[in-house]
């Protein structure tokens, strides 16, 4: 076995060894490897009788986490430990921790890491839902009764007045402040306008009123046949009504009404308003994501 850096001759076979490594959940396709100059992100494949059997990446986690990289491994776990230790000797400068990040049955990686000294550091999970079972109907006297107390939801419009942006950058801001922290779920904070375009580009957005004023709000990505949702908050004063529950199944009916007919989603496992909210709308849990920790 061979241990030696990425050549752009090597992306066919990255590709397929990467894809195989998350059990074709996401494609890679061959453009996504190129060999890369910036010191932080670096690439080495293992190879044997000139195959590529194996490779190892170090990239920067998020602006959230300057002070880590992320480690992801794929191919033969026999040439994962060369290649961690390959790169070890390659490490740039200012990396305090090394983060990886792989789902619970997905053995090759999880033995890795607890065999090379990582801890178990967070927990989430993911969850679909299957929208051609999806029934809106048990949760409209819970929407009828917060119409009756000034409520009302609304998918909001791209052309909404500034108020309205403003607003919900506000709630996008206190999603991020009020669930529990994990650098795999905890996204970056979007700045007003980056979220505006964000919606108005690739989102949906559906938020609750009370008497014209936006007290919460959820964020649906469709993709072909399925929506992912994500950032589903309430503003605190209006927290403990079922506004959430109520909010996202109108979301889903949405969805299912303009033919989508999967949910995804996915969150920490310590958000556990969320998860209940979850698992009244009907979401299946899949097995949970780990992120593994290592002080340098």
């Amino acid at each position: 076995m061979n241990v030696r850096p990425f050549r752009e001759a090597d992306a066919p076979a990255v590709a397929r060894l990467v894809t195989a490594g998350v059990r074709g959940q996401w494609t890679y396709t061959p453009d996504r490897f190129h060999v890369s100059t910036d010191p932080a992100r670096l690439r080495l494949v293992a190879d044997r009788g000139g195959e590529v059997v194996a490779t190892a990446h170090l990239s920067p986690f998020g602006p959230a986490t300057p002070d880590a990289l992320r480690l992801d491994l794929a191919g033969d776990p026999a040439a994962f430990t060369p290649l961690y230790l390959a790169l070890l000797t390659r490490l740039p400068a200012g990396a305090r921790r090394l983060l990886g990040v792989t789902r619970e049955d997905w053995p090759e990686t999880m033995h890795f890491f607890h065999a090379a000294g990582f801890r178990n550091a967070w927990q989430s999970w993911g969850a679909h839902l299957d929208l051609t079972r999806f029934d809106p109907i048990p949760f409209l006297p819970r929407e009828e009764r917060l119409y009756l107390a000034g409520y009302e939801v609304e998918r909001l419009r791209p052309t909404a007045p500034e108020a309205d942006w403003a607003t919900l950058h506000a709630l996008s801001n206190l999603a991020v402040q009020d669930a529990p922290r994990n650098p795999t779920t905890t996204p970056d904070p979007l700045g007003p306008e980056e979220l505006r375009a964000t919606v108005q580009r690739e989102e949906v957005a559906f938020v609750m009123r009370l008497r014209g004023e936006l007290v919460a709000s959820t964020r649906l990505t469709p993709r072909g046949s399925s929506v992912e949702s994500e950032q589903t908050v309430t503003a605190r004063a209006h927290r403990n009504q079922g506004i959430a529950t109520t909010l996202k199944a109108a979301a889903l009916a949405w969805a299912r009404a303009e033919g989508h007919t999967l949910a995804g989603t996915g969150g920490t496992v310590l958000n556990l308003p969320m998860l209940r909210v979850n698992t009244r709308l009907g979401y299946a849990s899949e097995p949970m994501w780990v992120t593994w920790e290592r002080r340098l």
